[in-house]
C-alpha cells in the first residue's frame, strides 16, 4: 500500500511539472515598464496586419504594407523598401490562389535601429508579413512582426547599445522564401548582418521554443541560454528538436540566412495547430501568452547581442536543453561521454550491490526485456489509437485536408499519450502474472487496427511482431522490485551510449535520466536494499517524479512536431518515465484495470478528433 501512495504521488506531481513547463507566461499589459515587452502593446500591431487575410497580390497585402510602412517610420527606423523576383513555385501557388501575378513581387520593408558603432557587424530582427489565403495570419506571421516592432520600441527604452538592429519584415515566405532570398542574395546591407533573430509560427499558442540555429552553435546557445533566462516563462528549447527539424523537409525565412554560415536563433510556437494557415488564425484567437514569450525571448536575445562586445562564432554544436523550461543545461558532445560513464558507473554500483543480496543477472536481463515490451507494445498501442483519428499527413491529399488533421493533433496528443500510458500501467501492474494469450491477443488487435487503418508500415509491422515474441517471453520470478528497474536502467543506458557514438546532440534524451535514476538507484541499494524505508521510497518518489515530469513535459512539443505521422515517439518518452518510477509500482489489479481504462479513454478521444471541429471568436470570424 505505501508503494502504491508513493506511486500515485509521484505521477501526480509528474504530470503537474509537465503542464507547467508547458505553459506560457502571462501578457504584459500596455503600460508595462517601457524597456519590457508588452504583448498587450503588441497587439495593436497584430490587429493592424490580421484584419483579414493579406496574401502576395491581394489589396489587403499592399494595405498592410502602407500601415507597415507607417509604424517603421514612427519608431525611427527610416523604413525602405526593396523587390525581388518571385519564383516559378511561387507564381504556381498564386495561379492555385487565384491571384493574377502579372508584374508582381516580393516587396521587403527595411529599417535600421542605429547603434553607436555602425563600423560593428548587425544584429537583424526578422519576421515576414504576408499571410497564405484565406488565413488573416494573426500568427502565421503578424505576431511576429508586431513582436519585432515591440522589441525595437523596448531596445530603444533601453538606451543606446553598441550595434545597429537591422528589421527586415520580408514578403513572399508563404510562397517559398522569395522576399529572404531577395534581401541575402544582394542588399547592401546583407554582409553587415552578424547575427539573426528570426520569428515564425506553426500555430497560434503554448509556448515559443527556440528550433533552429546556425551551424557551429555552441556560442548562439550559451548567448541565448544566458539571456533566455531573462525572458517572461524562461526558454524551451533543445538539441533535439534542431536535430528533428533538420531532418525535416520544411524551412523558413531563417533556411537563408543559415544557410550562408549566419550565426541566429529562429523562433516559434506552435500550439493550437487548428489556427496553422485556417481562418482561425485571428487577433482575437491568438495566445497573448505566446507572444509574450516569443516577444520577450527575442527582446533579451536582441538586447544582448546588440550589447555583445563579439558576436557569436560558428564553432561546434553544442548538446543542450532545457529544464521545466527555466534553465538550459549545454556543453560539449564530448561531455556526454562523461555523463554516460557516471551514469553507468552508478548503474553497476546498483546492480553489483543488489546482486550481493540475491538479485540474478538472468532477472535483470528479464526486466530489460520488459523494457523492450513496453518500448515496442506501446509503439503499436500509440499508432493503432492515433489511427483511429484519421490518415497521417503523408496521406492527405490536398493543404487543406492537411490543415484540418493540424486541427485534431491536441484530441490525438491525448488519445495516444493514453495509450502509451495503458501499456506502461500494465507494465508496472505485473504483466507476467496475465495470461500471456491475452496479451498477445490485445497486442496482435491493436497492430491490425494500425495497419488496416493507417495502411501499411514498417515501423509497427516491426513493433507489433518484437511485441508479440515477447508477450510469450519466458520470464524468471522476482520478489522485489530491483531485477525490472534496473534491467529498465540498463535499457536506457545501453540507448544513452548508442546514441552517444551515432547522434550525440539527442543522447541527453537518455543519458541525463539514466544519471539521475542511476543515482537513486545507487543511494537505495545502499542505504534500503528492501526498498521498505519511507524515506528511501520518498527519494524515488522525487527523483523519479522530476524525471517522469522532464520526459513528459517533452512530450507535448515533440507529438506537436511530428506525432501526426510518428504517434510511437511518445513510447520512448513513456519509457523513461515508467523507469523513473518502476521501483513503486508492483501486482496490482487496481492497475491493469487502470490500464485497461486508459486504453479506451485514448481511444475514445482519437475516435472524437474529426468530429471536434474548432470554431472562431464570433468577433473575429472570416469569410
Amino acid at each position: 500500500m505505501a508503494r502504491s501512495i508513493w506511486l500515485l504521488g509521484a505521477l501526480l506531481a509528474a504530470l503537474g511539472l509537465a503542464v507547467l513547463a508547458n505553459r506560457a507566461p502571462p501578457p504584459r499589459p500596455a503600460d508595462a515598464a517601457a524597456t519590457l515587452f508588452s504583448a498587450d502593446r503588441a497587439m495593436v500591431d497584430v490587429r493592424s496586419i490580421a484584419r483579414a487575410p493579406h496574401p502576395v497580390g491581394s489589396a489587403e497585402h499592399t494595405a498592410v504594407r502602407l500601415r507597415l510602412l507607417d509604424r517603421m517610420g514612427q519608431l525611427g527606423l527610416s523604413p525602405t523598401l526593396q523587390a525581388g523576383p518571385l519564383s516559378p513555385a511561387a507564381l504556381r501557388r498564386l495561379e492555385r490562389w487565384d491571384i493574377p501575378s502579372d508584374g508582381l513581387q516580393a516587396v521587403n520593408l527595411i529599417g535600421i535601429l542605429p547603434g553607436t558603432r555602425p563600423d560593428l557587424p548587425a544584429v537583424l530582427l526578422m519576421a515576414h508579413y504576408d499571410s497564405v489565403a484565406g488565413s488573416p495570419g494573426a500568427a502565421d506571421d503578424a505576431s511576429g512582426v508586431a513582436a519585432i516592432l515591440e522589441t525595437v520600441r523596448a531596445l530603444q527604452a533601453r538606451g543606446p547599445r553598441p550595434r545597429d538592429v537591422v528589421v527586415l519584415i520580408t514578403d513572399a515566405e508563404e510562397l517559398g522564401l522569395d522576399g529572404a532570398r531577395a534581401f541575402f542574395g544582394g542588399h547592401p546591407l546583407r554582409d553587415r548582418i552578424g547575427a539573426v533573430i528570426n520569428l515564425e509560427a506553426r500555430g497560434g499558442g503554448g509556448r515559443a521554443m527556440m528550433f533552429e540555429t546556425g551551424k557551429g552553435n555552441a556560442e548562439t546557445v550559451a548567448l541565448f541560454a544566458r539571456a533566455g533566462a531573462r525572458a517572461d516563462g524562461g526558454v524551451t528549447s533543445s538539441a533535439l528538436a534542431v536535430f528533428v527539424y533538420e531532418l525535416m523537409p520544411n524551412g523558413s525565412d531563417f533556411t537563408v540566412p543559415r544557410d550562408r554560415g549566419v550565426q541566429g536563433i529562429n523562433l516559434a510556437f506552435i500550439g493550437r495547430p487548428e489556427q496553422y494557415h485556417t481562418p482561425l488564425s485571428t487577433p482575437g484567437a491568438l495566445d497573448r501568452g505566446s507572444l509574450q514569450h516569443i516577444g520577450s525571448q527575442a527582446l533579451e536575445t536582441a538586447d544582448a547581442l546588440a550589447r555583445a562586445e563579439i558576436l557569436p562564432a560558428a564553432t561546434t554544436d553544442a548538446v543542450y536543453a532545457d529544464v521545466f523550461g527555466r534553465w538550459v543545461i549545454a556543453y560539449p558532445p564530448v561531455i556526454g561521454w562523461a555523463i554516460v560513464l557516471l551514469s553507468g558507473l552508478l548503474t553497476g554500483f546498483a546492480i553489483l550491490t543488489v546482486q550481493r543480496r540475491g538479485v540474478s543477472g538472468r532477472q535483470m536481463l528479464w526486466g530489460a526485456v520488459e523494457g523492450l515490451w513496453v518500448l515496442s507494445a506501446g509503439v503499436v498501442a500509440a499508432h493503432a489509437v492515433r489511427a483511429l483519428g484519421g490518415p497521417t499527413a503523408g496521406r492527405a491529399d490536398s493543404a487543406e485536408a492537411y490543415y484540418a488533421l493540424l486541427a485534431r493533433l491536441p484530441w490525438l496528443e491525448a488519445g495516444a499519450a493514453l495509450a502509451v500510458l495503458a501499456v506502461a500501467l500494465l507494465a508496472l501492474s505485473g504483466r507476467g502474472r496475465l495470461d500471456r494469450r491475452w496479451v498477445a491477443g490485445a497486442v496482435a488487435a491493436l497492430a491490425a487496427l494500425a495497419l488496416i487503418l493507417g495502411g501499411p508500415n514498417p515501423v509497427v509491422i516491426g513493433a507489433a511482431v518484437i511485441a508479440l515474441g515477447l508477450c510469450f517471453a519466458p520470464g524468471p520470478e522476482a520478489s522485489t522490485p530491483w531485477p525490472a528497474w534496473l534491467g529498465l536502467l540498463g535499457l536506457v543506458w545501453t540507448l544513452a551510449l548508442i546514441a552517444q557514438a551515432l547522434a550525440p546532440a539527442t543522447a541527453f534524451l537518455f543519458a541525463w535520466p539514466a544519471l539521475v535514476v542511476g543515482l537513486a538507484a545507487a543511494v537505495t541499494a545502499r542505504v534500503d536494499p528492501q526498498l521498505r524505508r519511507p524515506a528511501a521510497l520518498g527519494l524515488i518518489a522525487v527523483l523519479g517524479a522530476g524525471t517522469a515530469g522532464w520526459a513528459l513535459a517533452l512530450a507535448h512539443p515533440v507529438f506537436l512536431g511530428i506525432g501526426m505521422d510518428l504517434p510511437g515517439v511518445l513510447a520512448l518518452l513513456g519509457l523513461l518515465a515508467l523507469m523513473a518510477v518502476r521501483p513503486l509500482g508492483g501486482p496490482s489489479r487496481g492497475l491493469a484495470v487502470a490500464a485497461a481504462l486508459a486504453l479506451l479513454a485514448g481511444a475514445g478521444f482519437s475516435a472524437a478528433a474529426p468530429f471536434m471541429e474548432p470554431v472562431a471568436p464570433a468577433a473575429d470570424r472570416v469569410g
